[in-house]
């Protein structure tokens, strides 16, 4: 975190009238019209000025659904070999990652620069463990977040990618990666995969009760079956007292099923502040923004995989993701796709810190969320004549702030 004071004159909040920001101590000190502040004013004397240059600011982007333990990005292109079906995907992962050209610390460490680079200050990525990987995957995600320590907050979410029940051995291996430093403790598809969802389940509820973390619940249940493990979720959530410190991710049931069904769940997803996150997936598996929206049930966007054994796609840049999530969401209108780079950015952040004062996803980008006095000094100024202009344009050239420092301009990490 900075400890003096940085002037950022002539930029733009969210497209708006032209503003210059102070920020102190790492936190937004005020935003005021360019013409009401010319200096530090009273700041500390090692204060520095950044010219926006008329730019767009933002926040910075959140990218809290990320799996740096298996990204490919940078490395040689390799052909997709998995068998259809989730199953087919994990065993492909299962049975090729060790044998990528670098260590998970390095492809790990690389792929989040580049997130960090194109915007993102906050990334909340899964590890793997399991008896296969033990905690190799896991422990070469934390060396990314240490590498990038003074650029980025980095969740690390301990992931039964294959299982609990039918992998014996990682229960106890998810208990040591939670002691050894992760943030949250994961879970997949309790019925799907481990059909035993109620044992799943209260594995990990059990190692987030005994260790004061969050979960994260990887859900790709459509429908009933989905519907069946969300109410699972809210039963132990409820139980617990774990309310503002659960996510489930993807959630495909809501987007599955009929909207009285859908509309009862989203119901108790805000009672019991559930969060979720997308990846801005196509066909019928989106999730009911508007819907959420009324709710206020906390969104947040992020990438998946990065080039990695389940997927080619993937770049690390999450305003390309933002578009994705307008274009899967045929979005047209300047303040529909404006609310997708809210998701983006302060939804994701909304998520990793519950119950802070920092805004949520739904709040207009007229009251310029995220960039408010009182709130982190984490932001991305970028070229655009609008936030819909940049997002369709995606613009290479930007100037990414961390805790009131700038640590990257043009792609390039400081």
């Amino acid at each position: 975190m900075s400890k003096g004071s940085l002037l950022i004159t002539g930029v733009r909040p969210w497209g708006r009238a032209e503003c210059d920001i102070l920020i102190r101590d790492g936190i937004i000190h005020e935003v005021r019209p360019t013409a009401g502040m010319t200096s530090l004013n009273d700041g500390p004397p090692a204060g520095e000025v950044l010219d926006g240059r008329g730019m767009l600011a933002l926040p910075s982007f959140s990218d809290v659904h990320a799996h740096l333990d298996s990204t490919r990005l940078g490395l040689p292109f390799r052909p997709h070999t998995a068998e259809p079906g989730l199953l087919g995907l994990i065993a492909n992962d299962l049975e090729n990652w060790r044998s990528a050209e670098e260590s998970v610390a390095d492809r790990a460490t690389r792929t989040l620069g580049l997130t960090i680079a194109s915007g993102a200050t906050l990334v909340r990525s899964h590890a793997q463990v399991d008896s296969y990987s033990g905690l190799d995957r896991f422990e070469g995600v934390v060396a990314a977040r240490e590498a990038h320590s003074g650029r980025a907050r980095v969740q690390v979410v301990a992931f039964p990618q294959a299982g609990i029940v039918r992998d014996p051995g990682t229960a106890d291996l998810l208990e040591k990666a939670v002691a050894g430093g992760a943030d949250l403790v994961g879970g997949i598809d309790p019925c799907a995969v481990d059909r035993d969802p109620a044992r799943h389940l209260d594995i990990v509820f059990g190692i987030a009760e005994r260790h004061g973390v969050g979960v994260d619940i990887h859900l790709h249940e459509p429908g009933e079956l989905g519907a069946f493990t969300i109410e699972l979720v809210c039963e132990r959530v409820r139980a617990l007292g774990l309310q503002g410190r659960a996510t489930i991710s993807h959630c495909f049931a809501l987007a599955t099923l009929p909207a009285d069904r859908s509309e009862a769940l989203v119901e108790q997803l805000a009672e019991l502040d559930i969060a979720l996150t997308t990846i801005a997936p196509s066909g019928q598996r989106g999730l009911p923004a508007d819907r959420l929206a009324a709710a206020g049930v906390r969104l947040g966007l992020g990438q998946d995989g990065t080039r990695d054994y389940w997927s080619p796609f993937g770049d690390g840049d999450m305003l390309g993701r933002a578009w994705q999530l307008a274009f899967t969401q045929q979005l047209r209108r300047d303040d529909h796709i404006e609310r997708t780079v809210a998701i983006a950015t302060v939804g994701g952040r909304s998520i990793a810190e519950p119950g802070s004062t920092t805004a949520n996803w739904t709040d207009s980008a007229d009251s310029l969320p995220g960039i408010q006095s009182g709130e982190p000094a984490d932001l991305v100024l970028l070229p655009g004549e609008t936030v819909t202009s940049a997002v369709m344009d995606r613009p290479g050239n930007r100037i990414v702030i961390h805790r009131g420092n700038v640590v990257a301009i043009d792609g390039s990490l400081i």
